[in-house]
């Protein structure tokens, strides 16, 4: 985890004081239900709850321990055995290390997503909002960079706002995916636990028994996850990249916020750049690349092995403490970005009309001309307009092979801009499910 790049909230999901702490828990309620199994004594349950509940856990003890032992499941337990004193015999009946370190990290993935869930009900709201905001705001659609036909400020926003619902939708199943609990022992067979143990202790940590684990929970649930936090990114990287293109200075339809004071450039006192939108960018690339190892995670040896294990450590804190922090940083850019109409406008104009020529083909269709004559006649005129900055309309109405087929008034009403906007609302009632 990169300071710059973390928030305190999510960032101490990850920290070994809250891991040590979910592992005591995990302990603790695997006591408690054998102690009402008969297994242990309820005092001796009683005991590690008291004992260990109160404790600060000793992060510098542990590593000593871990330094000679070479385990850090059995160096905790040795720790927690000093704190509890002699009912830690009873800690870890039946259990094995990838009990305590699966649950733990299932709980913790669990945790992070109710941020991550958090952070986009914010953004949400955001893209709502301004999406209300700029409904009808006319400004030019592009396909391949290119001058394409009018849409609306409004609907681009819309459909960011379509596109993240669906990324919480897919976060909300992914969390269901990993929010799973796995207490069987050695190669998962409950030989020496009772999987009435694992079902306490899931009900107690909010989790679902896992139907059936090796000594591992299965990884394609964790490779879900990561692949879902892999596409939330690719999500926000579409929309920064949205706003990087809008910012350039021959387009400038709209900008992140400038704030005063901000500098641009340490040799161009002018320069206002896309730097948040660019630093989303690069942000998204690395919670993407963490979705390949976490693939690879799958595929581990027969009941068990641990080359999952190096790579958890790494990408689980990082993928969510990052996805956090870009999610965070898009609804900050999208609540304050500034918007240009008029520019949005000037730019609509630039082509003096060429945005209509799709509306001049079809009424020459509808008024008998084949299509591919009709596409001759209009490409035609519209070639003027790119090479020789001609007027469109000025240009149809001079084609006697235009004027042939269509009347004036009807060639003028096909420049209409308000025809492109008819079916906004249609399409914000079918995004907001609102009149």
């Amino acid at each position: 985890m990169i300071p710059r790049y973390s928030r305190p909230e999510m960032a101490a999901i990850w920290s070994p004081e809250s891991k040590f702490r979910i592992w005591f828990e995990i302990e603790a309620h695997a006591a408690d239900a054998m102690a009402e199994l008969g297994i242990v004594p309820k005092e001796a349950a009683q005991k590690i709850w008291e004992k260990g509940a109160k404790a600060t856990f000793d992060i510098e003890r542990i590593d000593e321990i871990e330094r000679e032992t070479k385990h850090d499941v059995i160096a905790f337990l040795t720790h927690l055995a000093e704190i509890v004193g002699p009912e830690a015999r009873f800690v870890h009946q039946g259990m094995t290390s990838s009990d305590v370190l699966d649950t733990c990290f299932n709980i913790q993935l669990v945790r992070a997503s109710d941020i991550l869930l958090a952070d986009l009900d914010q953004l949400l709201s955001v893209l709502k909002n301004r999406a209300y905001e700029h409904k009808d705001t006319i400004t030019i659609g592009r396909s391949h960079g290119i001058h394409a036909e009018p849409t609306t400020f409004g609907l681009k926003l819309a459909q960011a706002y379509a596109e993240f619902a669906r990324c919480r939708d897919r976060l909300t199943r992914a969390r269901e995916e990993v929010a799973t609990c796995a207490l069987s022992g050695a190669v998962g067979t409950f030989a020496n636990i009772d999987p009435r143990v694992e079902e306490h202790v899931a009900k107690r940590m909010g989790l679902s028994p896992e139907p059936i684990s090796t000594q591992v929970i299965p990884r394609d649930r964790h490779a879900m996850f990561f692949a879902t936090l892999a596409v939330i990114a690719s999500s926000i990287e579409r929309l920064a990249t949205e706003v990087r293109h809008l910012q350039r200075t021959e387009v400038l339809e709209a900008e992140e916020y400038f704030s005063p004071g901000q500098k641009g450039s340490s040799a161009m006192p002018h320069k206002r750049n896309p730097v948040l939108s660019e630093n989303l960018t690069g942000l998204a690339r690395m919670v993407r690349a963490y979705a390949i190892p976490a693939l690879e995670n799958v595929a581990l040896w027969h009941e068990r092995d641990i080359s999952h294990s190096s790579v958890e450590r790494m990408i689980g804190p990082d993928a969510t403490v990052t996805l956090d922090f870009a999610l965070v940083r898009l609804t900050g850019l999208m609540e304050k970005l500034v918007v240009y109409p008029q520019n949005m406008q000037r730019n609509l104009d630039r082509f003096r009309g060429l945005v209509h020529s799709q509306r001049v083909m079809l009424a020459l269709t509808q008024a008998g001309v084949s299509r591919e004559d009709a596409y001759r006649l209009v490409q035609r005129n519209a070639m003027k307009v790119w090479e020789k900055g001609a007027d469109f309309l000025e240009e149809l109405l001079a084609d006697d092979e235009v004027r042939a087929a269509l009347p004036e008034a009807e060639i003028r009403e096909k420049f209409d801009l308000a025809y492109h906007t008819k079916h906004v609302d249609t399409l914000f009632r079918r995004v907001f499910g609102e009149d």
